[in-house]
Formats: C-alpha cells, sequence, structure tokens
C-alpha cells in the first residue's frame, strides 16, 4: 500500500509542476489538428470499407541468380495534401513473377471524395523495413474510385518517371467489407498425396481461392508449407465467409494443393471445389468432410483415382465478435515493459549511450520515447493503471546480475502508478545499476506468461476478462535465441502478445525472425506457435517522423486487437456481457 502511494504521490507532483515535455508536445499536436479540422470542410463517415486485393503479371527480374521475391504497398493521398501514407503491405511471395497476393488492403471509400491511391510493388532484399534499399518492380496511380468501378481494375506497371515498364500488370479486385460477419473455421489434413519431388517427399501446401466475376480464381488463404510429407496436416485456420464467396454461400469455392519449390514453380498436386453451404452442412453433423485431389492434366488409372484425399476433421461456421466487444465486455489489457540493461548500450553518462537521460527533461531518450508512446495507449483500457516494469541484463547494487529484476527494486511489488510512473522508475534504475550483459529475454517472457498462463486458468469463471501486452525495448542481437522461441510458442497458447522495439542502430534481421508474418514460428524442440503473438519494429523507422510516437504506437499496436480476437476465438470464448465503463468525472481528474 505505502508503495502504491508513494508512486500516486510521485505522479501527483509531476501533475502540478510545470508543464512537461510531453505534456507541451501533446498541447501542440491537439492544437495544430484543431486547426487542421477548421481549416478543411467537414467531412461526413465512409460510405463504407473496401477490400482491395492485388495480382501481377509479367514483373521484371531483379535477382542475378532467382526470380523476384514481390511485396505490393499501398499509399493514399492525404486529404488536402499532395503526401502519401502508407496504409499497409501485403506478404512477400518468394521467386514469383506473377504474384497473386493474399494479404489484402482495407480502406475506407467516400463516395463524395477524390480518393487518389498508389500501389508500389519491391523486390524485398532484406530484413528492414525501409523500402528504399529494395528494388522497384512498379507502381499504378489512380483513384480509388476507378478500381472499385472497374472490378477487376487493371493497369500496366510503371516507372518511377510515370512511363510503363513492358509486360508488367497489375490486377486490382475491390469487395465492400461487411463488419461483423461469419467466419469459417477449418482444420485440414491430407493422405497419399502424389510425390512430385524426385529426391525425397512432396512439400505440400493448400490455396484457398474464391471465383471472381470474370470465372477467374482469386487467392483468398494460403496455408503453411507441411515439408517432406505425403500426409500432411495443416495448422487450423479461419476465413471470413465474405471474403470466401461474397455471402453467396452456394458459390463455388476451391482448394489447391501445390508442391512447393523454393524457385517459385510450384507443383500443382490437384484441387477440387465445394462451398460453403456444404462446410455448414457438415458442420451441422460433425461428419468429417473427405475430397479427392485432381489434376486436370494427369490421366488416372483405375488403380488410382486421384492425386490424394483432403480431410476436413473439424468444420465450424461461426459470427467473430471484434474487438470492442471484448472491451465492452470489461476485458482488461495488462500492460507490462521489459528494458535492456547490458553494456551495450553505453555508458549512461555519455550523450552517446541510448540510456543517457537529458538533465534539461527536454530531449527523452529512444527508451523513454517509446514507453510513453506506447503505454499511453494501453493504459486507457488498463482501469488501475498499475504496471509492472522489468529490466533484465543488468549487475544490480548488490552485486548480482539479473535478467529479470523491478526497475523500483521492488520484487513483491513492481508495479508502477501510470505511464509517467514507468518512466520516473526507469531513470531511477538507470542511476542505480551498472550496465552488463548478455541479452537474455526469456526470463521477463516467462514472467508475463505464468500471469496470463494464471488469468487463462480463471476464463472459465470469468470468461475474456484479461490479455497481456508486454513491451520488449532492446538494443541488440537476443543472445537466449532458442529459449526466446521456446518462451514465444509456450506464450502464444496464452492471452498474451509480445511487442519488441529496436533501439538504436544495431543489426535487428535476426528479429524479424521472431515476427511470424511470413511464416510460422517453431520453438527449438520443433513445436510451432498457435497463433502470430509477435510484432517487432526498430524505433529508428519512426525517429524523424514529426509525429514519431504516434507512428510507433500506431505501428506496433496495430495487430494486437486481431491478436486478442484470435485468442479467444481459439478458446472459443465470446465477450463478457457488456459492462457500465462510465468514470466518475472527480476520479478521473484525481
Amino acid at each position: 500500500m505505502s508503495f502504491q502511494a508513494n508512486w500516486r504521490t510521485r505522479k501527483i507532483k509531476t501533475k502540478t509542476s510545470n508543464l512537461s515535455f510531453w505534456q507541451t508536445l501533446k498541447r501542440a499536436i491537439l492544437i495544430n489538428r484543431r486547426k487542421a479540422v477548421m481549416s478543411q470542410p467537414s467531412r461526413s463517415g465512409p460510405v463504407s470499407k473496401v477490400e482491395l486485393r492485388v495480382e501481377c503479371t509479367g514483373l521484371k527480374k531483379k535477382d542475378e541468380f532467382s526470380k523476384s521475391d514481390p511485396c505490393a504497398v499501398l499509399y493514399m493521398q492525404q486529404r488536402g495534401t499532395n503526401s502519401w501514407s502508407e496504409m499497409g503491405r501485403t506478404e512477400q511471395i518468394k521467386n514469383n513473377h506473377n504474384p497473386k497476393f493474399v494479404t489484402p488492403f482495407t480502406v475506407d471509400y467516400f463516395f463524395e471524395e477524390i480518393q487518389k491511391v498508389k500501389i508500389e510493388v519491391y523486390d524485398l532484399d532484406n530484413a528492414t523495413s525501409k523500402l528504399t534499399d529494395d528494388d522497384f518492380l512498379g507502381k499504378v496511380e489512380c483513384n480509388l474510385a476507378q478500381i472499385v468501378s472497374r472490378n477487376p481494375f487493371s493497369a500496366p506497371l510503371e516507372k518511377t518517371d510515370g512511363k510503363p515498364i513492358g509486360g508488367s500488370l497489375i490486377y486490382v479486385r475491390s469487395e465492400e467489407v461487411r463488419e461483423g460477419g461469419e467466419m469459417v473455421f477449418l482444420h485440414i489434413g491430407a493422405t497419399k498425396v502424389d510425390n512430385k519431388d524426385f529426391m525425397g517427399k512432396s512439400d505440400p501446401f493448400l490455396e484457398i481461392s474464391r471465383q471472381a466475376s470474370d470465372g477467374s480464381w482469386q487467392v483468398v488463404h494460403r496455408t503453411e508449407v507441411c515439408k517432406n510429407t505425403l500426409n500432411p496436416v495443416w495448422r487450423p485456420f479461419q476465413v471470413a465467409v465474405q471474403a470466401l464467396c461474397g455471402g453467396n454461400k452456394t458459390q463455388q469455392i476451391q482448394f489447391s494443393c501445390s508442391d512447393h519449390d523454393s524457385d517459385g514453380s510450384h507443383d500443382l498436386i490437384g484441387s477440387f471445389t465445394t462451398t460453403i453451404a456444404e462446410l455448414e452442412q457438415a458442420a451441422a453433423t460433425g461428419k468429417e468432410l473427405q475430397f479427392p485431389f485432381i489434376n486436370p492434366k494427369k490421366n488416372y488409372k483405375k488403380s488410382k483415382t486421384n492425386s490424394g484425399v483432403a480431410h476436413m476433421t473439424e468444420v465450424r461456421i461461426f459470427r467473430q465478435p471484434n474487438f470492442l466487444e471484448f472491451i465492452y465486455g470489461g476485458m482488461q489489457i495488462n500492460f507490462t515493459v521489459g528494458v535492456d540493461f547490458t553494456g551495450s548500450n553505453g555508458e549512461p553518462s555519455r550523450p552517446d549511450s541510448l540510456h543517457y537521460i537529458d538533465p534539461s527533461g527536454q530531449r527523452p531518450n529512444q527508451y523513454m520515447h517509446a514507453i510513453q508512446a506506447v503505454g499511453s495507449v494501453c493504459q486507457e483500457y488498463d482501469t488501475d493503471k498499475l504496471f509492472p516494469a522489468l529490466g533484465f541484463g543488468a549487475k544490480l547494487p548488490d552485486g548480482n546480475i539479473s535478467m529479470e529484476f523491478a526497475l523500483n527494486f521492488n520484487p513483491a511489488n513492481p508495479y508502477c502508478a501510470g505511464i509517467n510512473g514507468v518512466v520516473e522508475a526507469y531513470k531511477y534504475a538507470i542511476q542505480n545499476v551498472q550496465l552488463w550483459g548478455p541479452t537474455n529475454v526469456a526470463p521477463i517472457i516467462y514472467h508475463v506468461a505464468r500471469f496470463a498462463e494464471q488469468a487463462q486458468k480463471e476464463e472459465a469463471e470469468k470468461g475474456a476478462h484479461a490479455y497481456y501486452v508486454l513491451l520488449l525495448l532492446t538494443d541488440g542481437i537476443i543472445t537466449d535465441m532458442d529459449q526466446t522461441r521456446d518462451a514465444i510458442v509456450y506464450a502464444s497458447g496464452l492471452p498474451m502478445s509480445l511487442i519488441i522495439v529496436g533501439v538504436g542502430e544495431a543489426d535487428f534481421s535476426d528479429m524479424n525472425f521472431l515476427d511470424g508474418d511470413n511464416g510460422v514460428l517453431k520453438g527449438a524442440n520443433g513445436r510451432p506457435a498457435l497463433r502470430d503473438i509477435v510484432q517487432f519494429v526498430p524505433f529508428r523507422d519512426y525517429q524523424s517522423s514529426a509525429f514519431a510516437g504516434a507512428d510507433l504506437a500506431r505501428q506496433v499496436l496495430a495487430e494486437v486487437p486481431q491478436q486478442v480476437v484470435n485468442y479467444f476465438t481459439m478458446r472459443r470464448i465470446t465477450p463478457n456481457q457488456r459492462q457500465n465503463t462510465a468514470v466518475d468525472p472527480n476520479q478521473q481528474l484525481a
């Protein structure tokens, strides 16, 4: 009790003192935003949200010894300006000059406005998020209305100077997004698929496609690759019914099984078609569905009439709740901070140290900046606003080297009052520890996972009541990578997400390995993660922005709502009954 009172007292003193840098910055931003809003005509809400899916053909070869590895990037022009804002990126497809991207773009559609859109395609050559060091494959600029009215929209890709790139085309299909629709959950395996490899066995993966209005097939989901097996079992997945059939449950959908080749020349094993109506009927009866894979180019004999058989061992049709329904049901976001105190950060007393504290308080270091930016968003979803703050890689005042210590040096009560309290605890710790090493982060992940595990045990009684977010700040390469992988795989089955922010100028390429956007993270023992819970970004990518904090928070927290929904969907837990979350105004001002 005295610990909490101490931090609350410190927080009150901060409020009554002169305006801090952050308060001044926040006030300036609000004033500028109000001016910007007042200077522009009023804007009604969007007519709807539109989902855009991209395909390309005839992309140019940019790699010397292999095909290009394309990724599409969507930009929209900011209203009333000539500047472009990145809205999202597709997945990267390896060794493919005719990619069909699975990841869609979702944008607000305003009928009454000219919304300028630009899609650029790049050959990604490295793991950095910057595109300036990747090969440009082409672009197209148009209005969103053109994409919506011409479905599919097609155009030649252009060079940076606007001249067409011969032979390179882009296709964009659009569809209105209907929120709160039905989802289909599928667990699929296969037996006795054809062997397409001379040495070893096939490496099968599935593509699920919907039929477009022009009769072509548009890929909406692609599974992971099951290596060297003729009896694959793919991870369970779920897809929106709207994405599969546009709401028409009798429309055909296609399941194609192919053998993955590293050079991009995947070999078709076979395919079959079915409908959501057929899957829905199977879900009602609980029976396993079986479909033979048929390759139209193959002549089958009486002894073998197919190229393998797909087994749908679990099929569920359900309405997926959204993130806000869980918030309205009283779910709390429990935010924890983990800070790197290893020697590679540099001596804190030196201005070039990543842990240097500016005496004037006007220039927060990257650690403080990231804590403020991400924590300021998360704290609004936690009623008591008491946050554990931990450190690792330091030599403590008692001489012990710790990979898991409380920044306030009170292991029994590591909580800080508000994000300002976390920053104050960090500043206090940096003055009382010696930077050491190594950069072992698994202990802190397990620390938070233990609390998430306890919350999971209480779900039978309390329902969807708690979710944990760990913000991990580090300046270098993780030294306990195998243990960290195991910790993340363990946490993937718990109500927990992990945000890693890379501080400084180190090479963070290995960090992207932990972010499962381009594949399934596996533990050291080969056990796969149940879901993607990691988001990694280097702080330097946002450092030069006028709104660095807001941009950083937007990027690292963008996936958390869907991770929350995916977790409780996996657990088959619906939101609790809506609660009254009103706050007493007097309490809010205290």
